[in-house]
């Protein structure tokens, strides 16, 4: 990563990839409680009269330690700028950013790109 040139717009491209993948990672459940019935035998004809399960993707190593990365770049910006940075990469429109931050659409992409120029330019200089 050393000789790649950041810029705002890979920024925003990795935080929506860190988004992604933080989707596709498993849910949190509490600890402590377990089912000790056995699993049920179900016939072939059963299975087939089953409603399909959507199929579950989990996310590769790599793309987990990029989140990680991600969650060291927000560290860099203010907590504003964090939430905004998040919500454009969670796909918010833009009328709802701009609503939450009080301002108008403009205001907010200026914001949002003045955000990820910050953590570019502190990858840039590292």
């Amino acid at each position: 990563m050393a000789d790649r040139k950041w810029t705002a717009d890979c920024v925003a491209d990795h935080f929506e990839e860190a988004f992604r993948t933080l989707r596709k990672l498993p849910p949190v459940k509490a600890q402590g409680y377990f089912n000790t019935w056995p699993d049920i035998v179900r016939t072939s004809r059963e299975i087939a009269a089953m409603e399909p399960q959507p199929m579950r993707v989990w996310p590769s190593a790599a793309a987990i330690t990029r989140l990680e990365q991600t969650f060291d770049w927000v560290l860099w910006i203010e907590e504003a700028e964090r939430k905004l940075v998040w919500s454009r990469a969670a796909r918010v429109p833009w009328k709802q950013i701009s609503g939450e931050l009080g301002c108008d659409r403009t205001t907010a992409w200026r914001r949002w790109q003045l955000a990820l120029t910050k953590i570019a330019a502190r990858l840039n200089a590292q």
